[in-house]
């Protein structure tokens, strides 16, 4: 059975308590939110306010900034001040902090890797996951995915897109499969684009749906 927890979110001044479970990709992780805030942080490097972590990651800041306190009183993160402002980033010194880079790698490394590469090129519109690796990022059982699906929406180079995921698939070990079209072709009516536009999607640059 999958750990399940308690978070708490507060929008607008208002309590929400939500279910969280375990990744189904890696349910050695607490939760998929602490999976997702691993990620954001150990697979770039990046020193982060909790704020910013929590914007990135799509997590609630008040689950961010209890999963950092945590992480930091393990040692697996590190904080400081730079102002009124905390900045949190990996901790060099954990011995975990490479061994948890090479599992996030695997299973949520995509979403990171494929925004940092993405970004760099001109004329996206969006970009997002899709298929059965997005929906097991989501919590939705099935199979073990064998690829990484990825819509690429805009006016853009395709060579450049396919070079970025041929990277990404080089670290992930697994085959990342791009689809470019522009925004008037993924509005057409066939069967495929039916079933990626109704079925779940994990946004990479701007929105997914």
């Amino acid at each position: 059975m999958q750990s399940r927890s308690l978070t708490i979110a507060i929008t607008d001044n208002i309590i929400h308590f939500m279910r969280t479970q375990a990744p189904l990709l890696a349910p050695i992780f607490r939760s998929d939110g602490q999976a997702r805030l691993l990620a954001t942080l150990i697979l770039t490097g990046d020193e982060l306010s909790i704020f910013d972590l929590a914007e990135r990651s799509d997590v609630a800041y008040a689950t961010a900034h209890r999963e950092v306190l945590r992480l930091v009183d393990a040692g697996i993160l590190r904080s400081r001040y730079s102002g009124h402002t905390r900045l949190v980033s990996p901790n060099p010194a954990s011995p975990l902090v490479s061994p948890l880079g090479e599992i996030l790698l695997i299973v949520t490394g995509p979403v990171p890797m494929l925004r940092e590469e993405l970004s760099a090129i001109d004329g996206i519109a969006r970009a997002f996951l899709y298929g059965s690796f997005a929906a097991r990022l989501l919590g939705i059982a099935g199979p073990d995915p064998r690829d990484i699906d990825v819509m690429v929406i805009g006016d853009v180079e395709a060579s450049a897109v396919f070079d970025a995921c041929a990277r990404v698939e080089l670290q992930m070990k697994r085959p990342v499969n791009p689809s470019i079209m522009s925004a008037a072709e993924f509005m057409e009516e066939t069967p495929f684009l039916q079933n990626v536009r109704e079925r779940p999607t994990v946004p990479i640059l701007g929105e997914a749906s």
